[in-house]
């Protein structure tokens, strides 16, 4: 098995940051797979770079905080292996799933642990969001994503940073990159894993984090399966045109109201709009 790169965001993560390391480093040994560990501390301001230095694993700081998706960016760019496994600090996703991740990284693109194991801790806050954000996830890309947003994954560095200008600095990365991959029909593979209980304080914002999820999903599906968003559009308008000019026709004798030909204007000029955008997205394809 090719040596791996495991990259960490670390923000305020002292409580746990330190047993992550050491039992990722044990997970490796037992396995047999030569890798690195990299830390990115996040412009932490409590001991986390301490923690840290008490390990083997390379750390690189930000002088102040720049975000989740930042800290990978980061990471990812000074790795020194082509294989990428992402992880959290938090205690909160098994370690010793790792050689299993790694281990199929020979036939796919990217390799996810979905949280849909017999033991999965999700808020129940957080779960409405999350169910709906994934059935739109799945009709925009068309296809059945077990876990959008995992933050245990792994893929190769070079596939990732081809996308580097698509992704946030955010929490959104992780669902930006399953959505990247996933609709440049890149070979994706899930495996099914526990998620537990965070060490320390969660810093996702619940309402914010979710419209700036959902916005993304959008956003990303427009870059590059642009009528999965048009066509829903363009259905609504022609229906809503078609029942106004039948109303017109019944009360007006057949004359069309103002309102009618401009509902029917929209819906040409929305055709033509997705219609363009395919195009584009096509020609930037090829």
């Amino acid at each position: 098995m090719e040596p791996i790169s495991i990259v960490i965001p670390a923000y305020n993560e002292a409580a746990a940051i330190a047993e992550t390391v050491r039992e990722i480093r044990r997970v490796l040994s037992e396995s047999g797979i030569e890798g690195e560990i990299v830390i990115v501390d996040d412009g932490s301001t409590d001991n986390t770079s301490e923690m840290v230095a008490q390990t083997d694993a390379r750390l690189i700081r930000h002088p102040h905080n720049r975000g989740y998706g930042a800290s990978l960016k980061t990471g990812i760019r000074q790795a020194q292996n082509d294989v990428i496994v992402i992880i959290d600090a938090d205690g909160t996703y098994p370690i010793d799933a790792i050689p299993a991740l790694a281990e199929k990284m020979s036939a796919y693109d990217m390799v996810v642990g979905a949280r849909t194991g017999a033991t999965v801790q999700v808020p129940m806050l957080r779960r409405p969001a999350k169910w709906m954000l994934n059935r739109l996830a799945n009709y925009l890309s068309g296809v059945e994503i077990p876990d959008l947003n995992s933050g245990l994954r792994a893929f190769r560095k070079n596939v990732a940073v081809g996308f580097f200008r698509l992704l946030p600095s955010g929490f959104s990365f992780t669902t930006s990159i399953t959505l990247a991959m996933l609709t440049n029909d890149y070979n994706v593979l899930y495996i099914p894993v526990n998620y537990y209980k965070r060490v320390g304080k969660s810093k996702i914002r619940p309402l914010q984090d979710t419209i700036n999820f959902f916005s993304l999903v959008v956003r990303m599906v427009l870059s590059y399966r642009p009528l999965r968003v048009f066509i829903p559009m363009i259905a609504a308008l022609s229906a809503v045109s078609l029942t106004k000019a039948i109303y017109d026709i019944n009360a007006y004798d057949w004359h069309f109201a103002t309102s009618t030909v401009i509902l029917f204007t929209l819906t040409f000029q929305v055709i033509v709009l997705g219609l363009i955008a395919d195009l584009v997205v096509s020609l930037h394809k090829t």
